[in-house]
């Protein structure tokens, strides 16, 4: 289908028409529940294609859904036809040329072909395993098979699956989560999800008030997520570093040296190509704290004079290449972890693992942090944050996590957070959260901080 399309742009745009395409059928399914009953199974299967053209000096793209020989014909007329109305692109960077991409990588096809009774099992798992707590959340499943092709040349074709659970518990008010994302269904452990989730619930009763201030924190694995969204979306984004709104400095050590930042696409199931035809890769953006590169598609590196990392997607020409699956690498110290009952209860249950326990327990006195959510940009080029916490807050005492305490907002400086000095150490496990969007995902330990800059209530 994506050579049909580019045959017929070849034969109704004429010599200079240059043109790509991309194919993609994705079926993608969610069960939801909520009040500890499923209330909503949704399913959708479709075949989009998305066709960009440059003629006469301007560039157009366009997409549609009916894939039928009059249907391809009809978007590429309207493609055509739009681009004698298009300003001029002095920038256009041109099309990817031929190149290898990397062997598919591994399917699943239990989870691709996955039920409703599949997915329905691992929330009654969760549901189960909460001791009779109200729960809510989700789980989905969702396959990709995309095809692309251009007029230079370029030709290839891979998919991608994924399975995520997202979950709460509540309990007198107080909300415990916990979530996981996996290349198999069956890798998703929806009893552990629930009881950790329910654990966190029941230690997050009666919380306390504490008074803003600069605050020791261990971030939990979910927390550390919205970190690296936010240094995708506004650090190592090529766009922003071309514009000069990023605060990415390759070669300059901006980073505590524990910190190493690795995109990779590759790494569960992901498309071995991005949307432009170019070959994806693993990519270092930090290591031991040295920023070394920022990701690029064809428009931003040509801006920088440097080239394209293989991270074109559909939201390139308005919010600019983003890492999408952005790994934090965890400790590989062997220091002794003290063990955390999975039946812990009382303020213990606030503490998910044993990775976070040793963590919490060469804390003298700071705060455990769940979660972090409604977070916005004050400061795009320090990317100062400001946001809230959520699904619990914990004080810790002499390396023991002694009361509940009730959501802070905060202000902080994502980059500074985690500068020189400022990470004091990183767990051994990382955990891997799922985005908003299938085949975007956050994985990371958890991290015990200098300092957290905590600035009020929730309310204000």
């Amino acid at each position: 289908m994506a050579g049909q399309v580019i045959e017929l742009v070849g034969r109704l745009g004429g010599v200079g028409a240059q043109a790509e395409v991309t194919v993609s059928r994705g079926e993608l399914a969610l069960t939801r529940f909520a009040n500890s009953a499923i209330h909503q199974n949704v399913a959708e299967s479709a075949v989009e294609v998305r066709l960009r053209v440059h003629l006469a000096g301007r560039t157009v793209a366009g997409s549609g859904t009916t894939v039928t020989s009059e249907g391809l014909r009809g978007l590429v007329e309207r493609v055509l036809a739009a681009a004698r109305f298009a300003p001029r692109d002095p920038a256009w960077p041109g099309l990817a040329p031929p190149q290898p991409v990397a062997a598919p990588p591994p399917w699943d096809a239990a989870t691709a072909q996955a039920g409703p009774d599949d997915r329905a099992a691992l929330v009654r798992a969760f549901v189960d395993a909460a001791g009779g707590l109200e729960t809510a959340g989700y789980c989905r499943t969702a396959v990709r098979t995309v095809a692309f092709a251009n007029s230079a040349g370029q030709a290839v074709q891979g998919r991608t699956v994924e399975a995520a659970m997202d979950g709460i518990a509540r309990a007198d008010g107080a909300d415990g989560t916990a979530r996981d994302c996996a290349q198999r269904l069956t890798d998703l452990d929806a009893a552990e999800l629930g009881r950790r989730a329910a654990a966190k619930a029941r230690a997050g009763t009666d919380p306390i008030e504490l008074p803003p201030g600069r605050y020791p924190v261990v971030l939990e694995p979910a927390a550390v997520a919205d970190l690296l969204q936010n240094f995708s979306w506004y650090g190592f984004n090529g766009r922003q570093y071309a514009e000069g709104q990023s605060f990415a400095e390759p070669g300059v050590a901006q980073f505590d040296s524990a910190v190493t930042l690795v995109d990779d696409p590759l790494g569960a199931a992901g498309l071995p190509f991005d949307l432009e035809g170019t070959p994806t890769y693993t990519l270092p953006l930090v290591e031991a704290g040295v920023t070394r590169a920022v990701v690029h598609d064809r428009r931003s590196a040509a801006e920088v004079g440097g080239e394209s990392t293989g991270h074109a997607w559909t939201g390139s020409s308005t919010i600019g290449p983003v890492p999408r699956n952005l790994r934090l690498a965890p400790a590989t110290t062997t220091t002794d972890t003290p063990g955390v009952p999975t039946t812990a209860t009382g303020t213990a249950g606030a503490v998910a693992d044993a990775d976070t326990a040793a963590l919490v327990s060469r804390m003298s006195r700071g705060l455990l942090v769940s979660d972090l959510w409604y977070t916005r940009v004050l400061d795009p080029k320090s990317l100062v944050i400001t946001g809230l916490t959520r699904n619990g807050v914990w004080l810790v005492e002499d390396g023991q996590v002694t009361r509940a305490v009730r959501d802070l907002r905060f202000t902080e400086s994502y980059p500074r957070a985690l500068g020189p000095g400022g990470v004091l150490e990183l767990g051994r496990r990382a955990v891997r959260q799922p985005g908003r969007w299938d085949g975007v995902w956050w994985e990371a330990p958890a991290l015990r901080l200098a300092a957290w800059n905590f600035t009020g209530g929730a309310s204000g």
